[in-house]
């Protein structure tokens, strides 16, 4: 066994032989990979081996093709037969809800490049012949879809990282992992210690075990899952011995199962209710290929199903049940990226679907470990973007609520139950006193809307316009009309401070900072390739202390950000205030009138100007009120030590009474952002695009002297930009509005894609925000905009349609 190594991959299931693959071929051969028993005895042996293209996200979306790409290629690289079948994907829809999702979802495989087609029913019973097509509404097929056999898929990559030079310590057990004070990894075997740069957990159902050892809470827990692998049933063996092709992956989202031929038979996977967690304090130290014991009882709702829609099911007997663990996370996405607080400690776990993933998420932790960052954005991947509020008894509440909500419709606007509520502002039941209808993000309950007097406060999810649609529009025009309340404690809040705290931020940020105490400015982060990484607003406290607010949902990736490039000398110190500070939105045109209610601070616009901060009293109480919102009306954020907050709440509803206050919320929020062309981190603004393709030119000062991203900014703008942001007006809209991923087209070819939209109360008109191909962003541009399958003429218009000049906003 080697003493040292660029890199030790710890796990060898397909996950974790995938990254040592992908660092091979990044150029890295000085790399390890440990396994505890053999290979692929974990879940990798018994998974059943299916490739998914369907994903939501865009940065799983692209993760998958990835994978489904290269499984195509490597028996030609490795000489390993990977026993990869595309046999094509059908996935069917029994309403109009499941139809509109899979048309959501073709927005986003049309902007990536992944094959689709819609077919009739009479069209599935061409494809699959022993599917009875009662009751169904259409399907939505894959045709590069398929399945591949997982342990020779993981064989494979051993021989590609094997000749590139790769290690791989089979039956070596990692016994603990510690830092050295140089930032080596030191870890300890059972057969000796290997000292490294780079560390990847790639450890599946040991994740939580895993993370124990070096101090992380790894959001990781596994639930079972069971298939049933059939006899042979003759109609299969008769098209065999015709010569006919192997039927597609058949899948029915709404009974909650798939189905695939086997050896003559079938295999029916259903993801069942009541599914229980497992491994939950982690797997004993001898587990090995192990199963548990079949529960075919919780299986039966979904066994009935499939027998309605394929009979012949019905007419074979089980061969063999398999009941084992998948990794899951309470959003059933992976966690692939840099774990916090940690130094090139990497995460490639939670893997629900990780015979698709293994390539992809390989390929870019690659990216991201050799060339410090990756080249998708994997902000819906980032392990980041979970808190210490994903305790254990958490996870396991939303991990199995997750598994079986798998094959749900996955609605824009879906809000999940379990382990709610958890987190909640000291207004919370006033809110919800007031008919507040909640949501939840990093584990905080926030107002989406506001059930008016008369009427139930229950959401309704839908793809379309819902039924809280109307109340959310009048929430926002009531506020634009006259004022209105909105709680966002739930924003990440930190204090830099120190000597070192100016020159820190003015290199971490690519904007100047502000000048003078109390000031504001808008600020964003760009990793090393002039992406945007992180938007922070930034208020200066003092000459050694600023006070930085970025989105609630970014917590600890952003905070994770900063911290890692703070300097070394202790001349910079970092607090993470979040939980300390509420935040309460007073906004309209009436608030100004509302505070001088409230408060002795003069609040006129020579005395407290836009972009501006001060420490104030409401009533009896201290804030810090900045002039700045994300709605675009005249307004102040009121920054309070959290156990004042009903206080304000209070005073500040007893003195609106008779300004006719009332609470929006951040489903109204987002209505009013979009009318002012205001970005969003993970949409507008992210890693794939440089800052200038997101237009936030005002924002970003590469004179101002030397800021992470600003020389590979410059180089990007001289190379030249794929993209250019655009805010575009959609015509002709009845009940459904862009939801982002919605691509836009130019004579049928596409040419850019809306990464946000909504219904404008104010303008009364549906926009999106975009980027197109800079040749399509004229202002005045006739474009098309696909909706939920419907083609909508669209216009590109100027930025900021709703005031654009801010002479609301300045007032």
């Amino acid at each position: 066994m080697k003493s040292h190594a660029r890199v030790v991959v710890i796990g060898g299931g397909v996950v974790g032989v995938g990254t040592l693959y992908h660092l091979v071929k990044k150029g890295w051969s000085d790399v390890v990979l440990i396994e505890r028993k053999e290979l692929t005895s974990g879940s990798t042996w018994h998974a059943a081996g299916l490739l998914p293209l369907f994903n939501m996200s865009y940065s799983v979306g692209q993760v998958h093709q990835y994978s489904v790409d290269l499984y195509n290629s490597l028996e030609e690289e490795t000489g390993v037969n990977v026993g990869l079948k595309t046999v094509s994907n059908i996935r069917l829809a029994m309403n109009q809800d499941r139809m509109d999702e899979y048309h959501q979802y073709a927005g986003v495989a049309q902007t990536i490049g992944v094959k689709f087609d819609f077919v009739t029913p009479d069209e599935v019973r061409e494809m699959w012949p022993l599917c009875n097509t009662e009751g169904l509404v259409g399907a939505l097929v894959h045709p590069d879809d398929g399945y591949v056999q997982p342990a020779d898929l993981t064989q494979a990559f051993a021989k590609g990282a094997r000749n590139g030079g790769a290690e791989i310590y089979r039956n070596t057990c990692v016994t603990n992992i510690t830092q050295k004070p140089n930032g080596e990894w030191l870890i300890t075997t059972d057969k000796g210690e290997i000292t490294c740069e780079h560390v990847v957990s790639a450890t599946g159902n040991f994740a939580r075990k895993t993370g124990e050892m070096i101090g992380l809470d790894i959001p990781v827990i596994p639930v079972e899952h069971q298939f049933i692998v059939t006899e042979p049933h003759p109609d299969i063996l008769a098209r065999q011995k015709e010569g006919l092709p192997e039927m597609g992956v058949l899948r029915e989202s709404d009974g909650g199962w798939y189905m695939r031929e086997e050896a003559g038979g079938f295999i029916l996977g259903p993801y069942e209710h009541g599914a229980p967690c497992c491994y939950v304090d982690g797997p004993s130290d001898d587990c090995e290929y192990e199963l548990f014991p079949e529960d075919l009882e919780r299986l039966e709702p979904h066994i009935e199903a499939a027998i309605n829609r394929v009979p012949a099911f019905g007419e074979v007997g089980v061969k063999k049940v398999y009941n084992g663990a998948i990794a899951y996370t309470p959003d059933g996405n992976p966690i692939i990226g840099p774990a916090w607080d940690k130094k090139n400690f990497w995460l490639n776990e939670g893997h629900s679907f990780g015979i698709t993933a293994a390539g992809g998420a390989g390929w870019q932790l690659a990216e991201w470990i050799v060339d410090g960052e990756p080249t998708v954005d994997m902000l819906g991947v980032d392990p980041r973007r979970f808190g210490d509020y994903c305790t254990k008894s958490y996870l396991q509440a939303k991990n199995e609520e997750t598994y079986a909500h798998v094959f749900i419709t996955h609605f824009p606007d879906e809000e999940r139950p379990a382990g709610r509520p958890l987190r909640t502002a000291p207004c919370y039941d006033r809110l919800k006193d007031l008919g507040a209808v909640f949501g939840q993000k990093y584990g905080w309950e926030r107002a989406n809307w506001f059930a008016p007097e008369g009427v139930e406060a229950v959401d309704d999810w839908s793809f379309r316009r819902s039924n809280w649609w109307q109340h959310a529009v009048n929430e926002a025009q009531h506020m634009a009309d006259n004022v209105g309340i909105l709680d966002m404690s739930a924003f990440a809040k930190s204090r830099i401070s120190g000597p070192g705290a100016e020159s820190f931020l003015d290199n971490l940020l690519a904007n100047k900072l502000p000048s003078k105490v109390g000031r504001i400015s808008l600020s964003h982060a760009l990793n090393t390739r002039g992406g945007v990484h992180s938007e922070f607003t930034v208020i200066r406290e003092s000459d050694d202390s600023f006070y930085l607010v970025s989105a609630g949902a970014n917590c600890r990736l952003d905070h994770d950000w900063v911290k890692k490039h703070m300097p070394k000398d202790r001349s910079v110190t970092f607090q993470d205030i979040t939980n300390q500070y509420g935040v309460l939105v007073v906004a309209g045109p009436k608030s100004r009138e509302l505070m001088e209610k409230v408060s002795d601070t003069d609040f006129s616009n020579k005395a407290f100007p836009w972009l501006s901060s001060q420490y104030i009293n409401v009533n009896c109480a201290p804030a810090m009120a900045a002039r700045v919102n994300y709605v675009g009306e005249l307004g102040w954020e009121l920054h309070h030590p959290i156990e004042y907050q009903n206080h304000i709440f209070d005073a500040i509803m007893a003195a609106g009474k008779d300004l006719d206050i009332k609470p929006f919320g951040i489903r109204s929020m987002d209505m009013l952002r979009i009318e002012k062309s205001y970005r969003m981190v993970g949409t507008e603004l992210s890693i794939e695009y440089s800052a200038y393709e997101s237009a936030i030119d005002r924002f970003v000062h590469p004179d101002k002297g030397d800021f992470i991203g600003r020389d590979a900014l410059l180089a990007w703008k001289e190379k030249g930009f794929d993209n250019t942001f655009a805010t575009i007006e959609v015509h002709d809209i009845t009940d459904a509005d862009p939801l982002g991923s919605n691509p836009i087209y130019k004579d049928g070819k596409v040419v850019g894609r809306a990464t946000s939209g909504n219904y404008g109360p104010r303008t009364q008109k549906t926009i999106a925000l975009a980027m197109l191909t800079p040749d399509q962003a004229a202002i005045g541009t006739k474009l098309e905009m696909e909706i939920l399958g419907t083609m909508h003429p669209c216009t590109v218009i100027e930025e900021s349609p709703y005031d654009p000049k801010n002479e609301r906003l300045r007032a």
